[in-house]
């Protein structure tokens, strides 16, 4: 019987299944045990059948388990025979599995060997007949008296010698490649004159050449000869493909460290699919089958000897090969391995394996590609300097600069990773929008406003960093912080790893002992000698005692450790794009298009209905309704901001479901301007209702996230009419910390207050009690009251008290004087104050 049961693949070490084996095993064992001695069988009767059974469970599970082995050692008897199809079933994510794995790759390998070993029989042959038969009729004709000797005959014979002579050249390179020791004679080289003298040797008839070197007199370090084989094989290359009457265009451009040599031809070009397989041996283009595939691999090997890259690059028509070099190779002039691999070319294409856990994240999120000490110190100053001034401090100075150390960290990874050696403009914007967000924490007195600010300019930061373009991109960037701390511990254990050993870390270490404890010194004598010196000491020294050490300690850590893991997202960040719903689009178009009708049929609905009430008049509403038109207004504001925000959703999930067309265009552009109407309506509503009963903190936040919204709509129909997505949710995310920055300027504490003072129709008395709640913002507006008024206003009101200054804030600084400068001048206080219902 033929069984394969693999009921353990999923387990990822053999040691597991091993446990699993023996578990499973005993348990069988011990389960028909119990149930013959329950039902009084006798033990001589129950234990062979418990053994025979827990054997038969053993064998199932341990073919499995070894399954692979068995068709591994099958397949490699095949193998020997020549027979390099064979692959084995490789399901296991064990050890077993492994090997499995690398045992289909290695038979791969082996079948494309023997197919090229196979091709280029066929192609020597092929190569060395061609050039043997022209020279056997040339020498024919001469021997038969058909033909003179003459220059014609003996030019024709010459060039047919020089062919065989290229190919046994490089079929020696080959076996100098194979043998892996290859001297290099690195000297000076002249680049003009190696091109021109390249192209004077290569120069074929009905072909025209043009040869460019900039700047003029350029020279590197390389091997002459070896440079010269590698323009003679890309020459070759490029002649053989070109049209008569093309061109062949060969250039060397220095840039930087580096020379880029171009050779460019006109003919019929590379694929893109293939482009990486022309340097591969024995490998040559689908659209020109011809040579035997070894001219670009000797090139190859040659670029790398010297340190360099080869690749295909683009170009608008013909093929463009570019070689970049050193100008000064670093590599040794003699290798002892093989630089181009000769035993392992590339294994067809198959069935991707299931790839590792590690393999995906590393996918998903790359790792940092270098040590970078200064930006763990960076975030060890950032912790420090939190723990130094935020405890015992209101917001205020102090907190903007910690606020501002930790985001200049972070912002400063993006000229650090690689490829991004200058910053953009929308990267100055950002970092002016941070700037001025951070600044809101000296200006304003309102926790709140301050919070979202803070809030808005670590959306920026974590933005900026990882690229974001999609909503659930935008939510990875957040939510990658803080798994960072895990992502990033690798990085973190090679940046602290010293380089030299431990003794490296002696010097820095006693350098900031020393200097410490000469600060310390030195500062307390002359802090003790002189009175003025001593209060500029208490000024800019922290007061802390013993028992606040501890936490100190864990906030600096906390800061440290959070800077750090917002520093190497931005240092590595991971593809939150990728995270995606994963919506097909559909083929049914009803199957969005009937939702959508649904919702714009209820919009339009709604839309009629707010044009009835607003022509029918207050008194249509109380006889209709029962309701005032305050009452009216207030009731569906929140209802109305939540159908906005579930708007957008539906418009993002049509947008992938269904196909472009102007159906969709038409369906969802309706939806959007029906949506704006609505945002407009409830901002409307949302101005009578405040001029009626006055503006709090949050009527002011949510009509201002109202409005935000409605603009992210507009943004919607423009990217809808303009095409292209990447740009709306960056975009969005910019408005909103500018609305937010706007917002705190504008001093929204005062606006309420003065505000909730101005209303000429209100419904209700001024509320004094939350007056008193706000923040120092509003105490200008306050300060202006008549006395009978402002008796009510500060009655119980905390008079902002100055601190140090780490606690400097404009707003409290400002506020307190003029309190101070009106409580001097003298207010009625036996005042009776009107009370809110």
């Amino acid at each position: 019987m033929n069984y394969d049961l693999r009921p353990l693949d999923r387990a990822r070490s053999i040691k597991t299944k091993l446990g699993l084996l023996v578990a499973v095993t005993i348990t069988v064992a011990s389960v028909l045990a119990v149930v013959g001695t329950r039902l009084g069988v006798s033990p001589w009767a129950t234990v062979p059948v418990a053994v025979v059974a827990a054997l038969v469970v053993t064998q199932l599970l341990a073919r499995g388990m070894t399954s692979p082995l068995r068709e591994m050692t099958v397949a490699a008897q095949r193998m020997a025979q020549g027979d390099y199809s064979q692959r084995v079933r490789a399901t296991s994510g064990d050890e077993v599995g492994e090997l499995a794995r690398a045992f289909n790759r290695m038979s791969a390998t082996l079948e494309l060997v023997d197919r090229h070993r196979r091709d280029l029989v066929a192609n020597v042959s092929h190569e060395l007949r061609t050039p043997i038969s022209a020279l056997q009729a040339v020498l024919e004709n001469l021997v038969d008296g058909v033909s003179e000797p003459g220059p014609e005959e003996l030019r024709s014979a010459l060039a047919q010698t020089e062919r065989l002579g290229r190919l046994v050249g490089d079929l020696l390179d080959l076996s100098r490649v194979e043998e892996g020791v290859t001297p290099l004679q690195v000297a000076k080289v002249d680049v003009a004159e190696l091109l021109e003298e390249a192209v004077a040797q290569a120069r074929t008839d009905g072909l025209r050449y043009s040869v460019v070197v900039s700047p003029p007199g350029l020279r590197l370090s390389a091997d002459a000869d070896r440079l010269h084989q590698l323009l003679a094989n890309l020459l070759d290359n490029a002649a053989r493909h070109s049209p008569r009457d093309g061109e062949i265009r060969v250039a060397a451009v220095a840039e930087g460290d580096r020379v880029r040599l171009d050779v460019a031809d006109d003919g019929p070009g590379i694929a893109p699919a293939e482009r990486g397989l022309v340097f591969e041996r024995f490998t040559t283009s689908a659209a020109h089958n011809s040579g035997t595939g070894l001219g670009l691999a000797i090139s190859r090997w040659v670029v790398q000897l010297h340190g360099g890259t080869i690749a295909v690059a683009d170009s608008e028509h013909g093929c463009r090969i570019e070689v970049l070099l050193p100008v000064d190779p670093t590599r040794p002039t003699t290798t002892k391995e093989p630089v181009m691999s000769t035993l392992t070319p590339p294994a067809p294409s198959q069935p991707p394996l299931p790839a590792p856990a590690r393999d995906t994240l590393t996918a998903f999120w790359p790792d940092a590609d270098r040590r970078r000490p200064g930006l763990v110190g960076a975030a060890a100053a950032s912790g420090i300097l939190a723990a130094l001034v935020l405890p015992d401090h209101r917001i205020g100075l102090g907190a903007a600069l910690v606020l501002a150390a930790i985001c200049a960290t972070v912002l400063a990874t993006r000229t650090r990773r690689a490829g991004r050696g200058t910053w953009s403009w929308t990267d100055t914007a950002d970092v002016a929008v941070v700037v001025l967000l951070l600044v809101t924490l000296v200006l304003r007195d309102a926790a709140w406003i301050t919070a979202l600010c803070l809030l808005a300019a670590l959306a920026l930061v974590a933005v900026g960093s990882t690229r974001a373009s999609s909503v659930l991109g935008t939510v990875g960037s957040a939510v990658a912080v803080p798994l960072a701390g895990l992502r990033g511990l690798p990085w973190l254990g090679r940046t602290l790893r010293p380089r030299g050993g431990t003794q490296s870390w002696i010097p820095a270490v006693r350098a900031g002992l020393l200097s410490a404890v000469l600060l310390l010194v030195f500062g307390s004598l002359f802090a003790s000698a002189d009175a003025l010196f001593a209060t500029w000491v208490d000024a800019i020294t922290p007061d802390i005692t013993w028992n606040d050490l501890p936490a100190r300690t864990v906030l600096a850590l906390f800061v440290a450790g959070g800077t750090l893991a917002a520093a190497y997202v931005g240092l590595a960040p991971p593809a939150v794009d990728r995270l995606q719903p994963r919506l097909r689009p559909s083929r049914r178009p009803f199957e969005w298009l009937a939702p959508i009708a649904a919702v714009n049929a209820v919009f339009a609905a709604f839309l009629v209905a707010q044009a009835t009430a607003l022509f029918g008049g207050h008194d249509y509403l109380q006889r209709t309704t029962g309701l005032t038109y305050a009452d009216y207004v207030h009731e569906g504001f929140g209802q109305l901001t939540v159908a906005t925000v579930l708007t957008l959703t539906v418009v993002a999930w049509a947008s992938h479901k269904a196909e472009p067309s102007r159906r969709r265009d038409v369906a969802l552009g309706a939806l959007c301007l029906m949506t704006i109407v609505v945002v407009v309506s409830a901002l409307h509503r949302m101005s009578l209702y405040v001029e009626a009963y006055g503006f709090t903190r949050l009527r002011l936040l949510v009509s201002v996230f109202e409005g935000w919204l409605g603009l992210v709509l507009v943004m919607v129909l423009v990217a809808g009419v303009v095409g292209g997505r990447r740009w709306l949710v960056p975009v969005a995310v910019r408005t909103g910390a500018l609305g937010l920055l706007g917002l705190a300027l504008v001093n929204p504490d005062l606006y309420i207050a003065e505000h909730n003072l101005s209303r000429t129709q209100a419904t209700t008395p001024v509320d004094y009690a939350y007056l008193r709640s706000l923040s120092a913002d509003a105490l200008p507006a306050i300060v202006r009251l008549p006395d009978a008024e402002f008796a009510c206003a500060v009655r119980g009101l905390q008079v902002p008290v100055r601190g140090d200054w780490l606690d400097f804030n404009l707003a409290r600084e400002r506020g307190a004087d003029q309190l101070a400068e009106r409580t001097a001048s003298g207010a009625g206080s036996a005042v009776v104050c009107p009370t809110t219902p």
